[in-house]
Formats: C-alpha cells, sequence, structure tokens
C-alpha cells in the first residue's frame, strides 16, 4: 500500500513510539482507512494527511497527544465527535477544503477544550449569514477561526507554520548548547596557552634578573682590581721617595 511505503519512510528505522511529527500528505488511502497509522504513534503531536480521501475520522487512532491535524482537501462531511474521543487535547484543527455544510457538524467540537485554531476555508458551511459570528458561538474556546480572531485580527501563524517553527527553535536550541560547549572548550584551551605563556615570560624574567645580579658581582670585582692596582703602584713610589730623601 501507497500509505504504508509513506509510513515506513517516514519512520527510518525509529519506533512509531519515538515520533512526534507525521506526514502523510497526498496518499490514496483504502476506503477511508489510514493503513499502518495506529495508536503505537502515542507521542504524535503532528499528523497532517491532506488530500489523501477521506470521507471520515472514523478510523483514526486514539492519540492522546495529539495537538495539531491538518485534514485540508478530503471529502469529510461530519463524524467530527470521533475527534473528541480520539484526539481529546487538540488545539489546531484544519478541515478546509472538505464537505461541511451546517454549522451543526463543527457543534461537537466544543467538546475539545483546547481547541484554539480552526480552518474552514472552501466550505459551503462559509455562505452562511452571520457563519463567523455563529461559530465563535458555538466554539467558545476558539481563539481563532480560518486565522482571524473576534475582532478580524490575523493570527501572528499559521497552525502548520507555528509548530514547525516550534520544532526548529528546539534544533536551535539544541545548535546554542552544542556551540555553547565547543566555545568553552576553545576558552579553555585558550587559558591553558596563556598560562603557558605567563610561565615562559616568569622564566625569562627571572633569567634577566640574575644576569642583572651577575653584572653587579662583575662590576664589583672591577673596582677591587682597580684599588689593588692602586695599591700597588703606591707600594712602588715609597721606596723611590726614601731614596731621594736620603740624597
Amino acid at each position: 500500500m501507497e500509505m504504508d511505503k509513506r509510513i515506513h519512510l517516514e519512520l527510518q528505522n525509529r519506533m512509531p513510539s519515538d515520533v512526534k511529527e507525521l506526514v502523510l500528505d497526498n496518499c490514496p488511502s483504502n476506503e477511508s482507512k489510514i493503513e499502518g497509522h495506529t495508536d503505537e504513534f502515542e507521542e504524535l503531536e503532528f499528523l497532517s494527511i491532506i488530500n489523501i480521501g477521506l470521507t471520515s475520522v472514523a478510523n483514526l487512532p486514539k492519540l492522546n497527544k495529539l495537538k495539531k491535524l491538518e485534514l485540508s482537501d478530503n471529502r469529510i462531511s461530519g463524524g467530527l465527535e470521533i475527534l473528541t474521543e480520539k484526539c481529546l487535547n487538540l488545539t489546531h484543527l484544519n478541515l478546509s477544503g472538505n464537505k461541511i455544510k451546517d454549522l451543526s457538524t463543527v457543534e461537537p467540537l466544543k467538546k475539545l477544550e483546547n481547541l484554539k485554531s480552526l480552518d474552514l476555508f472552501n466550505h459551503e458551511v462559509t455562505n452562511l449569514n452571520d457563519y463567523q459570528e455563529n461559530v465563535f458561538k458555538l466554539l467558545p474556546q476558539l481563539t481563532y477561526l480560518n486565522g482571524y480572531n473576534r475582532d478580524d485580527k490575523e493570527a501572528p501563524d499559521s497552525d502548520a507554520e507555528g509548530y514547525m517553527e516550534g520544532l526548529d527553535d528546539e534544533e536551535e536550541d539544541k545548535d546554542e548548547e552544542e556551540y555553547d560547549e565547543d566555545a568553552q572548550v576553545v576558552e579553555d584551551e585558550e587559558d591553558e596557552e596563556e598560562e603557558g605563556e605567563e610561565e615562559d615570560v616568569s622564566g625569562e624574567e627571572e633569567e634577566d634578573e640574575e644576569g642583572y645580579n651577575d653584572g653587579e658581582v662583575d662590576d664589583e670585582e672591577d673596582e677591587e682590581d682597580l684599588d689593588e692596582e692602586e695599591n700597588g703602584q703606591k707600594r712602588k713610589r715609597e721606596p723611590e721617595d726614601e731614596e731621594e730623601d736620603d740624597d
């Protein structure tokens, strides 16, 4: 099955319980069944199954930690109460491009207490009078509908982009931690080199001081030699002076 192959590629030798993000877009499903996607994906937080021909979410496995679900461009027309049983912690749900025709279809979603963002683009329901106001009344926990809040202010990020940015931030944090560790190693090495240079310099200074002291000793010896020569000359002169006196 095409879906099974995609799941196998997504896993890439990982266990289902290690996967937090799964993208199965454009994979034809078998009679609206998501083949190979089971409740073993217990850590899954992001699931994207766009344009796979789904007519129902009845076969979706139970995913207690799932926060973001992309179901756009399928053929879902109802049965959303299943999501309140299998994906109770959803915060973002994208149903754009499906077959929802009336507001009662989305009413079961009010049981999803953490649901903050809902996308219903390209549905017949969006043509109803006061559609946006009525959806916010049905689902008071919502912050954004089709990317806008009650005051028509646009959401800072789309659902999927917000999730992906979160993953990127985690990777950057890891990279920064690794960079900090590498930088610390370099700093330690530089400190060791500086300590070695200081020892060398101190050794040179000691040698200079010894040389300086040697110089002082040499000067003193030279002075002593001069004194001895002068005394010798005096001794030589003394007998001559005595002879002159005798004459």
